[in-house]
Formats: C-alpha cells, sequence, structure tokens
C-alpha cells in the first residue's frame, strides 16, 4: 500500500495521467460527430461566420441573426477553421486550448511551481464538467477563462504593492467576459471579490492598487464596440439580449420569448445537485475537510477568497429555475485549488484519484465501443453520417419540418427545409431531390403519400429519402 501510495504521490503518475487525459479529450474531439441540438447549433453559426466572412452578427441561418450570446467563442471558431478547415476538431479546439490556458492561470496563484501545474491539471481534468467541456462547442468554456483571468488577476494585484500586468488583466478579463456570455461575468465575479474586500478590510488597497482610470477604459475599448456596432447592424439585438437573455430567462422559466432554446425549467436548488454531480469526487472531498477545518477557514484570506468564489455561483443560481449544469462550470478551478491546498492533509487522497479516473478511463471505452460496428453512426443524435454517407452532392437536400443544425453543418449550408405542403409540390415536379425526415414525421407517412421515395440510409432518428 505504501509503494501505491508513492506512486499516487509522484510527479510522473500526474504528468502521465494528464498527458494521456489530453490526448483523449483531442481524439475525442477529433472523432464525435457533433450532436443536435446545442453543440451543433454552435458549430453552425461559427461555420456560418467563417463562410460569410461577417464578423460582427453570428448568424443562426444565411442573413439571419442570431442575438442569444455574444460572438467570442464564435469568432474562436472560426478562425481555427480558417487553419484546420470545417471539421468537429477544428470548431471544438480553442475550447480545449481555453481549458489548458485556465490550468496555467490558477498555476499563477500557488506558490509550488514544480507540482503545481500537473496536480492541479490533473484535478481540473477529472473533474467531469470541465473535462466534458475541454471539447465541446459552446459560450462557456470562454466563459470560464473570462472568469477565471478576472478572479487570478484581482487577487495577484490586490496582493501587490505595485501596479503590474494584473491589473490590467483584470479589466481585459471583464471585457473578454462581456464578449463572452454578457454582464453575467460580472454578476458572478463582483459579489464575491467584493465580499472578500469587506471581510478583510481591502478597501484601501482596492482603490489604490487596482487601475481604474487606465483598467475602465481598456474594458470599455475590449468590448463595447462590438455592442455597438451588433445593435447597428442588427436593430433589437440589445434589448433581446440584455433583457431577455439576462432577466426574462432567470426569473421566468417558462419564458415564451426565447428565440433558439426551450423552457428549461427546473427544481428550485437544483444547482447545488448539479455542482455535486459534476465536480464528483473532489467537491465532496474539499466540503468535509472544509468543514473540519472550519475555525481556522474563516481566518485564512486565501480558502475565504477560493470560498467566495465556489460558493457564491451556485448560491446565486438556487433561486432560479431556469438553469441546465452547465451553469457550474465557473467554480471548477477554486474547487481544484483548494484540494491543492490541502493536498497533503487529504486522508482520502487515494480513493479520490482512483475515483477520479473512472470518467477518462469511461470516455476511453466509449470511444472504442463507437467505432466498433459504426456504433457512432447508429447510436449518435446527428445527421452527420446520413449526409455523408447517403446524400447525392449533385441533387438538392431538404429537411421536411424545421431541419437540425447537424444537416447544416454537414451539408455546408446546402440543406433546406421544407413544409409537407412544399414536399407534395416538389414531387409533383418530377426533379430528383434528397429528403431527411425524421421518425416523428415518418409515423404520419400515410398522410403525406411519399410513397414514390426510396430509403438511403439511417440514423438514430431521421431516414434520408431518395425521389427520382
Amino acid at each position: 500500500m505504501s509503494e501505491l501510495k508513492k506512486v499516487f504521490d509522484s510527479e510522473k503518475f500526474f504528468r502521465n495521467s494528464v498527458v494521456g487525459i489530453l490526448l483523449l479529450r483531442l481524439l475525442l474531439n477529433a472523432v464525435l460527430p457533433l450532436m443536435d441540438k446545442t453543440e451543433a447549433r454552435y458549430a453552425e453559426i461559427a461555420r456560418l461566420m467563417y463562410e460569410t466572412n461577417n464578423w460582427i452578427t453570428p448568424q443562426i441561418d444565411y442573413g439571419v441573426p442570431f442575438w442569444a450570446k455574444p460572438p467570442l467563442n464564435t469568432w474562436l471558431s472560426a478562425l481555427s477553421m480558417n487553419i484546420f478547415g470545417v471539421n468537429e476538431f477544428a470548431v471544438r479546439f480553442p475550447a480545449f486550448l481555453l481549458s489548458v490556458l485556465v490550468v496555467f492561470l490558477l498555476c499563477k496563484l500557488v506558490k509550488d511551481k514544480r507540482k503545481s501545474f500537473f496536480v492541479i491539471a490533473f484535478v481540473m481534468f477529472t473533474l467531469p464538467q470541465f473535462l466534458l467541456h475541454a471539447g465541446v462547442v459552446s459560450t462557456d468554456t470562454s466563459l470560464l477563462m473570462s472568469i477565471t483571468l478576472v478572479m487570478v488577476a484581482f487577487w495577484k494585484q490586490i496582493n501587490s504593492t505595485r501596479k503590474n500586468i494584473w491589473g490590467y488583466l483584470l479589466f481585459v478579463g471583464v471585457g473578454l467576459g462581456l464578449l463572452a456570455k454578457g454582464p453575467i461575468v460580472i454578476i458572478l465575479t463582483a459579489p464575491p471579490l467584493f465580499v472578500w474586500v469587506l471581510l478583510f478590510g481591502q478597501f484601501k488597497n482596492l482603490l489604490t492598487r487596482i487601475p481604474w482610470l487606465i483598467g475602465l477604459p481598456i474594458l470599455a475599448l475590449t468590448a463595447i464596440p462590438w455592442y455597438v456596432l451588433a445593435e447597428k447592424n442588427s436593430e433589437g439585438f440589445i434589448d433581446y439580449f440584455i433583457v431577455g437573455e439576462h432577466f426574462k430567462r432567470f426569473f421566468d422559466s417558462s419564458w415564451k420569448g426565447d428565440k433558439y432554446g426551450f423552457p428549461k425549467t427546473q427544481p428550485l436548488g437544483i444547482v447545488w445537485l448539479f455542482l455535486l454531480g459534476m465536480a464528483l469526487p473532489w467537491v465532496q472531498m474539499i466540503f468535509v475537510k472544509l468543514w473540519k477545518d472550519r475555525k481556522n477557514v474563516v481566518k485564512n484570506k486565501w480558502l475565504v477568497f477560493l470560498l467566495g468564489w465556489l460558493l457564491w455561483t451556485p448560491m446565486f443560481f438556487t433561486i432560479s429555475k431556469s438553469l441546465i449544469h452547465t451553469y457550474v462550470l465557473p467554480v471548477m478551478p477554486p474547487i481544484a485549488l483548494i484540494v491543492f491546498y490541502y493536498w497533503d492533509e487529504l486522508k482520502n487522497k487515494k480513493a479520490g484519484v482512483i475515483i477520479s479516473l473512472v470518467l477518462p478511463c469511461l470516455a476511453a471505452l466509449t470511444l472504442m465501443l463507437g467505432l466498433v460496428n459504426n456504433n457512432f453512426e447508429k447510436y449518435s443524435n446527428t445527421d452527420k453520417y446520413l449526409i455523408e454517407d447517403y446524400w447525392d452532392s449533385s441533387e438538392p437536400l431538404y429537411y421536411l419540418g424545421t431541419k437540425s443544425y447537424s444537416s447544416q453543418f454537414y451539408s455546408n449550408g446546402k440543406v433546406k427545409s421544407l413544409s409537407i405542403e412544399e414536399l407534395k409540390e416538389k414531387m409533383k415536379q418530377q426533379d430528383p431531390f434528397q429528403i431527411i425526415i425524421s421518425d416523428r414525421t415518418l409515423r404520419k407517412q400515410k398522410e403525406l403519400d411519399i410513397a414514390p421515395l426510396s430509403v438511403e440510409g439511417t440514423s438514430m432518428k431521421n431516414k434520408i429519402y431518395s425521389y427520382h
């Protein structure tokens, strides 16, 4: 047992584990198809930006603006496609790079540089929520990076006796957060920082050590120009994004004004279950340790800073019913930093390491099983394989009803939506075409009178038909 303990304490073990997990994540990013709806949607928005060269207004379809989120993630994915081409790896690669950047930022907060990177990286990449988002096309990873930059820069600058680059990076982080997901970056960082300043009497340092006079213009120059141009190019964006996406969505889980998503009604307080489930096993270990050490914790500036960072986000979302599990992603960094702080004192560290490796192992197993017998093609919620294997690109491609985002992405925007009436008219014209029809719609096949169409291929939920 002592030999096993030495292995789990060795730098070599964590280095090799981190390298293995990173390679696995990159492989998954390249192999997994884009799934409907959310990931394929953001991938298609980035592809449209890359194709149309419109870097101001993200589009959800040609000429249709996407008002739900700012463009930082879309910019990064579109730039990546400019380098690597239009594929899954390219559109996901920025999320991977941002995740690695977050780990490097966290290492700036710890003194033991020798072991910090690989231990912190190991904890971060074995947190289910963080490992997942290292390869998902979404706005959450760019928001995470922005929040992490704000928190790291604040701590570095508030504890420095002279102005340095961190003071300016704090405002850059806020500006990037506004471009990543909007004012939520301020909501999730300012309150815990203010409470920390209040508890430890840091008002003088807050006023004198943070470069407000230069920092605020930096923030404004980072974010405001795009907001002005976005409203100018697509009138109504500000009202929908600020009022609708931030206030109406937060307070009304059944908000009917959502143009792109769906109501996300959840029980009050479920965010805490998301936290416990998506940060397993590390968050459970540190909560136990913090409770046992509670008398010392309240006097420790560093631990109170990390606790504020960790607890504020789930506290804030406790009163909202409109949320999903990704909302706890911003608190993965303080979990890793608290684990690192108590690393030598954690009694069940060995068990934690073993349990934390279960998810990467399951991901590797999923990859292997997915590549066997075309299981990805059979069971993935995507139209990738229908289009790649069965679509004759010389013929028009249609989608009966609302087209999926994956069909848009993999057809390079060539798929068009058809109503039932339009399909019947199309069949009368005798021109060859192909059409994707969902299984749900197929249940109404007699109504549709689509007998002349022949089946070309099937996916998990859809079939592609050919009409000649």
